[in-house]
Formats: C-alpha cells, sequence, structure tokens
C-alpha cells in the first residue's frame, strides 16, 4: 500500500519506521529540516510531491491543533479513493470535518505518547480504534495495533472524548497543580522525585497538545470532580478527622484495585 504520513514529529517517523519495511511509505513535513530525521521512508519536501506519489492513506501525526488544516492542504492532491486517517489525542471537530470531505476515513488514538513510553516495547499500552470508521480501514489499524502487542479498544467519537476527558486531563490537571506549587527540594524523597519526574515529561509535551487536552469540552466535569475531593481531603485534614480520613484511603485503594 502507499502511504503518506503528514508531520514528521516523533509520533509521525515512529509510524514511518513501523510501516516502511511492508509498504511503500512518503512522509511530509513543512519543515523539510524534520526528514533528515527519517529513514526507509520517501521524504517529501513539497505538496507537488504529494500529488505525484498519489497516496492510499494518509496518516495525519500533525500537531492536534492543525490536524484538520493538515487534511484541508492536502485532500485537493490525493486520489478520490484515499484513506484520510488521524490519530488526534481529542477528536473535536472531526467527524464533521470526515462526514463533508466525502474520502473514506479511519480515526485512532495510540494512547502511548513518546514521552512517557518505551516505542520498542509496547506490550502493556493500549489504542482506541473509532468505531465509525472505515471497516477495511479499521482492519488495518488493529492488525498493525495487535502486532505491536497493544490491547484495543473500539469507542465512538463521543465516547472517546469523553474517556480522554477522565484518562488525561485528570492527570494532566493534578500534575499541573503540583509543578505549579513545587518548591526545589535540596534533599527530595522518593515519591517527591517520582512526581517531579511525571511533571518534567508533562512539560515537554507541546503545547498545543496540552491546551488540546484540557480543553476537551468534557474536562470541565472531571476539574469540579478533582476539586470537589480535594475539598473533602482539605476538611478531613483541617478537623484532624481520622474516621473521614479512613474511609477516605479506603476509598482510594478501592478505586485503584
Amino acid at each position: 500500500m502507499k502511504i503518506l504520513i503528514l508531520g514528521a514529529g516523533k509520533m509521525g517517523s515512529f509510524f514511518s519506521d513501523l510501516l516502511c519495511d511492508d509498504h511503500s511509505v512518503a512522509i511530509y513535513d513543512r519543515d523539510p529540516r524534520r526528514l533528515k530525521f527519517t529513514s526507509g521512508a520517501e521524504r517529501l519536501t513539497s505538496l507537488s510531491m504529494i500529488k505525484e506519489f498519489e497516496p492510499q492513506l494518509v496518516i495525519n501525526a500533525v500537531t492536534v491543533k492543525y490536524t484538520i488544516d493538515a487534511f484541508k492542504e492536502i485532500e485537493p492532491l490525493v486520489p478520490t479513493g484515499a484513506i484520510l486517517c488521524d490519530i488526534a489525542s481529542v477528536k473535536t471537530g472531526l467527524p464533521e470535518y470526515y462526514a463533508a470531505c466525502g474520502h473514506p476515513f479511519a480515526s485512532t488514538h495510540p494512547m502511548f505518547g513518546p514521552t512517557f513510553a518505551s516505542l520498542s516495547n509496547l506490550a502493556n499500552e493500549n489504542a482506541i480504534i473509532i468505531t465509525e470508521s472505515d471497516h477495511l480501514a479499521k482492519v488495518f489499524f488493529r492488525d498493525i495495533y495487535s502486532r505491536l502487542g497493544l490491547h484495543i479498544e473500539e469507542y465512538t467519537f463521543a465516547q472517546h472524548d469523553t474517556t480522554i476527558a477522565y484518562s488525561l486531563s485528570i492527570p494532566f490537571a493534578s500534575t499541573l497543580v503540583f509543578g505549579s506549587v513545587m518548591k526545589h527540594q535540596a534533599a527530595p524523597g522518593t515519591t517527591f522525585k517520582r512526581h517531579l519526574a511525571i511533571a518534567r515529561g508533562l512539560m515537554s509535551e507541546d503545547d498545543y497538545l496540552l491546551t488540546e487536552i484540557l480543553f476537551n469540552p468534557h474536562t470541565p466535569d472531571q476539574l469540579d470532580k478533582i476539586q470537589e475531593r480535594l475539598k473533602k481531603l482539605a476538611d478531613i485534614i483541617r478537623d484532624g478527622d481520622q474516621h473521614g480520613l479512613k474511609v477516605f484511603l479506603d476509598q482510594v485503594r478501592e478505586n485503584i484495585k
């Protein structure tokens, strides 16, 4: 299959390396300097080269903020039947775009950010495939993710963004709050160092990615839950309520089983 990858960042390069042994892969990035870090794929340095390549499948791996813009830029240059695919972490606006573009599509979310996951060992990681995607495209991605050993779930567009608000917005927000109040420690404990490592990893992510995750329409509801539980904990501590703290801790242990 002829596969075009948009974006030569971490995930674009990952998919290029993953697919180039079995497919004819080309990768395009507006900044040609980023292409020098790719290997095994044809490097496209102009939009006219995309038209000449005639991809059968396009994987959009650009920054979340520009996912739809990137599709619109290359859409006139790819064959009518080409499958358009995104790997965006937030799907806002994509259902409407796909409904209007006239191309078959696949929407997935490989939930292993390159900051924290080892891309050479993904056996304990997860991937989401969107239910509304084209059947053959779903088969294609399910095969890829299965070979990587990923656990695969299938969600609708709406279910995906609700899930992401829970699974990403809560830890992102909690880590940001930790980082916003922390002070340098001359002799930090193990737990502090682990939290600090997570905070540094999160802050190495693209600001646009953090923005899109936090601006997910479902995020405010999750933040309300954090504030509610934090207030509950603060009241327990302020009152020295040992029984209340025991109940709180038991609930936490039950939640994280």
